[in-house]
């Protein structure tokens, strides 16, 4: 693994901009989009589940803190299980995490779709046809908004980092002053009978409702993957990583009282029989038509733009108004970080000689991994353009809960193997919370809708038939070479061979 010194990137970062990452990554769909889902999923429980989610997020931060900072070259969990485990194990985890990073930007996109075309009516009274802003699975032709906001993005990245993480901090900003107006403007008038039931779909709609909200959590890892680019990464990475995962927990958990306290409430939309519909489905879409058409007000779990609608039916429709803006304005920073963490796995796989080299060609001016960024950066637009925001979350939560659950099981490993290794951050109690985070882990994929848990073998199975005609030939480590630029400029200075 001593190959991971041979290409670097430019070193750029400090702990205040890794940690406006995180939030950037994290505070985003989840919160703005997903909220109607974890409703529809579980009522007024989906606080539980926002806990939950955020536990095991927790005691998965805690572990990739300890890994980041002993081994802080590109590549996040990947790097890390194929520093502990070998390579075969680490193909598999880079592979689930292709799964994570680029789907999950085109869900959130695919989010921003939504928020942008209300926008455009409340606002601006423009109306753009259903069959332009929808897949064909919604009954449209392609999500024309989505397209362009993947496309945009990719290309702020290829220009470079510094330049996306400065865009990326202004739009951390906004959206935190949106959500924080919508605490201040929504909290103080709760109405505590909309909490009851709290879990009208019992312990199983929770849990389902957190496996989708973990969605919402994921950006702590993007910041990992941004070792490489750390000045100081065993000091800036575990800050970055647990301020981020902190700030955002307290923030999901206020937002999610306003709304559930709102006049709208939280409760599940039933059909008639009585029987909780599931999101995503023709079925509640047609059932939240029928709602609306009676004139009572849109329920939570049928919103597009879940916290501008509450905000509007509390009275303050401008400020509503507003926080769709911020909304529309913000979750860019999402798609941004979600394609940024899929370039530096790729980048690094294809250091090792995992897949082609040319992936991890860096640009003379920009000093980024320009080919691989495109690269992603076109598959992430298709998926946007054709795929719902629902499956497509889950499909990216499937590869992040296997690629947390490698790394939860490296760190105990490492532990045992390589005692005396330095650690610059030490994960506390490691033999109880690296287990914690593995059962954690595992919970939530099994909780997951069967079709998700389906993706991850099904991706898996692709993945190992590429790495056994393709990769495993090819590697570096396999070959023996572990050439060393000598350039200053390209050398993760304070990075260790892992063989050792």
């Amino acid at each position: 693994m001593a190959t991971a010194e041979k290409k670097g990137l430019q070193r750029s970062l400090g702990a205040f901009q890794l940690t406006m990452l995180g939030i950037g990554a994290v505070i985003g769909t989840g919160i703005f989009v997903l909220t109607s889902e974890a409703a529809q999923k579980a009522g007024p429980g989906m606080m539980i589940s926002f806990i939950l989610a955020g536990f095991v997020c927790a005691v998965a931060a805690l572990c990739y803190s300890e890994l980041a900072s002993m081994v802080p070259v590109a590549g996040s969990a990947y790097t890390y299980t194929y520093a502990v485990m070998g390579e075969l194990l680490a193909w598999m985890v880079g592979w689930a995490l292709i799964l994570e990073y680029a789907v999950g930007a085109s869900a959130v996109a695919v989010g921003w779709s939504g928020y942008v075309v209300g926008q455009l009516r409340n606002l601006l009274g423009i109306d753009i046809p259903m069959e332009w802003v929808n897949g064909p699975s919604s009954g449209g032709y392609i999500n024309l908004p989505a397209v362009i906001i993947s496309l945009l993005v990719t290309w702020l990245l290829v220009v470079g980092t510094t330049e996306s993480a400065r865009v990326n901090a202004i739009l951390v900003a906004i959206k935190v002053a949106a959500l924080t107006l919508f605490i201040a403007l929504s909290v103080p008038v709760i109405n505590g009978a909309h909490f009851e039931p709290f879990m009208p779909t019992g312990l199983t709609g929770v849990a389902g409702a957190a496996a989708s909200i973990f969605f919402a959590y994921v950006g702590f890892d993007a910041v990992s993957t941004a070792a490489e680019e750390t000045k100081n990464p065993q000091r800036n990475v575990p800050i970055g990583l647990i301020a981020s995962l902190l700030f955002c927990t307290v923030f999901y958990l206020l937002v999610s009282a306003g709304a559930i306290g709102s006049p709208l409430g939280a409760q599940p939309v039933r059909d008639a029989a009585g029987v909780v519909l599931s999101p995503g489905t023709s079925e509640l879409a047609a059932q939240c038509k029928a709602i609306v058409a009676s004139g009572a007000a849109e329920p939570l779990s049928c919103s597009r733009e879940a916290l501008a609608h509450v905000l509007r039916t509390i009275g303050w429709e401008k400020i509503g108004n507003l926080i769709g803006l911020a909304a529309t304005l913000a979750l860019p920073s999402v798609v941004l970080m979600m394609m940024f963490g899929q370039t530096r796995v790729f980048f690094t796989m294809a250091r090792d000689g995992l897949l082609p080299e040319k992936l991890a060609s860096v640009h003379p001016r920009y000093r980024t991994p320009h080919v691989v960024t495109i690269v992603t950066g076109i598959a992430a637009t298709i998926a946007s353009a054709f795929l719902p925001v629902g499956k497509l979350a889950d499909y990216s939560n499937s590869g992040t809960l296997f690629a947390f659950f490698m790394v939860a099981l490296s760190v105990m490993v490492l532990r045992k193997t390589d005692p005396s290794r330095k650690r610059p951050f030490r994960t506390p109690a490691v033999f109880i919370v690296a287990p914690a985070a593995m059962i954690g882990c595992a919970y939530l994929y099994f909780s997951l809708p069967l079709i998700a848990i389906l993706v991850l073998p099904g991706w898996g199975a692709v993945g190992l038939a590429i790495y056994f005609l393709y990769s495993r030939k090819r590697s570096h480590v396999g070959r023996g070479i572990i050439d060393v630029v000598d350039d200053p400029a390209m050398q993760p200075e304070v990075a260790k061979p892992i063989d050792r």
